[in-house]
């Protein structure tokens, strides 16, 4: 891997732009936005844990820890991917789009997954996200 490397990986979601996964610089990586969505999916609703969309778009099932396990997944195969480790985030920046709702659930389960590592954390409500999706981790780590 050269010092300057774009990375992606068929074991996460696809982007939804011209974007790759990761991209490590020196013995940093630096992951693209992460959602929930399932390994090699679109956007649609079909492909994210917990979430199902009547055909007028009001939700039939929503489920946000099941997004927030997701995504945790989904960082942590980029990550492994690329070369680094859970253990090796140093930073996690986190968009929300109900902080009201979702914000309890989302740091109730970080405690969970974060026992350990202690990576320098921002959280914020957004809008919207690029698709379907409540929850959406933008994450720095080092590689050994």
């Amino acid at each position: 891997m050269s010092e300057n490397s774009r990375i992606s990986t068929e074991k996460a979601p696809k982007p939804l732009g011209l974007y790759p996964h990761a991209r490590k610089v020196g013995n940093l990586l630096f992951l693209s936005g992460v959602g929930p969505r399932t390994a090699g999916s679109d956007a649609t609703d079909s492909e994210v844990p917990g979430l199902k969309r009547d055909k007028h778009g009001n939700f039939i099932e929503f489920d946000f820890e099941a997004q927030c396990r997701s995504v945790f997944e989904n960082v942590r195969i980029i990550l492994e991917e690329s070369g680094s480790k859970w253990e090796n985030l140093v930073d996690v920046t986190t968009f929300l789009v109900d902080m009201k709702r979702d914000f309890q659930t989302y740091n109730k389960l970080y405690a969970e997954y974060f026992k350990e590592n202690l990576p320098c954390r921002t959280t914020v409500e957004v809008n919207a996200l690029p698709s379907p999706i409540a929850i959406e981790l933008k994450c720095i780590a080092t590689i050994d």
